[in-house]
């Protein structure tokens, strides 16, 4: 096959996960339309609507939406998009969807439907969440498994953030071609904050105080139990959780049945724009969860230089490339790995790290490559999956 990529000028981007909602998929998501923009490339967002949420950004479209039958902050989509917005959309060079639900299945039928190249990123195990399903948890992993599967294999190509993600979804059948690409983090931001006084007051710091810092949605596939359990094994440290969440009041009751309930302080959901000083505010960072793709928040503790004690997963190996402290999750191990890690220093070499691996430039380039190769095989009339090269040359 020969010719010239072309560069896209349009993308339209289909989420089901968007603001007002606050976490790492989020994030990603407008961490790479940042990016796209200052490249030049505009981009659409196909996003559920919100009550009382106004948006003040007509780059963004809301689809209307029901409330589910769960209590979750999230919401059913209706797959309507209006003339008008249709006919935007279909100006794409190319869709790209961040969820395979609602919103996900209506960006993949649009892009089926008017031959735009069609790219998805694996950003969330929804497997590892089957806990939510009204339905026994085996029948709704396998269940979740397969709709990984059957969705991802109708793009031209997906994204993972890491290569333990493009093994998973080999290993679950998927067949079309896999780009490991991370995401991005405003480096810069993170590697600025600054420590203060102020900033340790919100984290609930006394004193000389030694403050563990969590930054995490509270949900059971987050354990953040085992960061509670683990600090009952420690002698004058306190834990610091950002985020909120339906297990709040189970992680609060924890804490007060170990006795450490006034060593854990919770500041609920916060503004972005807080996170870079609290981070320079905290002597180390936790994170328990071994159920992420990525685990953007620890490319945020990279960043700003502090000691890390994870869940030895190889998600959170691969991420860490080498720094941090990765222990098995039993408590007692990750409370002798947070003892050294609130006494040792801030390394730059992290912030470096982080700069090279996690850079918003990085990740921005490797996108467009890959737009350039899906939109080259689209306008020679075949599917990327059959370009003679196959998956390993987009990793």
């Amino acid at each position: 096959m020969t010719g010239t990529p072309v560069q896209p000028t349009e993308v339209a981007f289909f989420s089901e996960c968007y603001r007002p909602i606050s976490n790492g998929v989020v994030a990603s998501i407008d961490g790479l339309r940042a990016g796209l923009v200052a490249a030049g490339i505009g981009v659409t967002i196909v996003a559920p609507h919100f009550p009382h949420e106004r948006d003040g950004d007509e780059a963004i479209v809301r689809l209307p939406s029901l409330p589910l039958p769960t209590s979750t902050g999230y919401r059913l989509c209706v797959p309507y998009l209006s003339s008008a917005v249709r006919a935007r959309v279909r100006r794409a060079s190319v869709v790209h969807v961040h969820s395979p639900f609602v919103t996900g299945w209506l960006g993949a039928n649009i892009a089926r439907r008017f031959g735009i190249p069609l790219v998805f990123t694996y950003h969330t195990r929804i497997d590892e969440y089957a806990h939510y399903a009204p339905i026994e948890p085996r029948i709704a992993r396998r269940a979740m498994t397969m709709v990984t599967r059957a969705f991802a294999d109708r793009a031209d190509a997906v994204i993972v953030p890491t290569v333990a993600m493009h093994e998973r979804l080999r290993a679950i059948g998927v067949r079309v071609p896999i780009a490991v690409v991370p995401s991005s983090i405003d480096v810069a931001r993170f590697t600025n904050g600054r420590r203060s006084a102020s900033a340790r007051a919100l984290l609930g710091a006394r004193d000389d105080a030694r403050i563990v810092l969590a930054v995490s949605r509270i949900a059971k596939e987050k354990h953040l139990e085992l960061a509670i359990d683990a600090l009952a094994c420690t002698r004058n440290v306190r834990l610091a959780i950002v985020g909120d969440g339906p297990e709040r009041a189970a992680i609060e009751a924890r804490a007060a049945a170990l006795g450490i309930r006034e060593r854990v302080h919770f500041t609920g959901a916060l503004e972005p724009e807080a996170l870079p000083d609290l981070y320079a505010s905290s002597d180390a960072f936790v994170f328990p969860s071994p159920t992420e793709t990525q685990g953007l928040v620890l490319a945020e503790a990279l960043a700003a230089g502090l000691p890390i004690v994870a869940v030895d997963t190889p998600v959170n190996r691969e991420v860490l490339g080498g720094f941090g402290r990765l222990v098995p999750p039993v408590p007692e191990a990750v409370a002798a790995a947070l003892s050294a890690a609130v006494a040792a220093p801030p390394d730059a070499a992290t912030a470096r790290y982080a700069a090279e691996r996690f850079g918003r430039a990085r990740q921005t380039a490797a996108v467009l490559d890959l737009y350039k190769s899906v939109s080259l095989c689209r306008t020679f009339g075949t599917l990327v999956r059959d370009y003679a090269p196959g998956s390993e040359s987009y990793r």
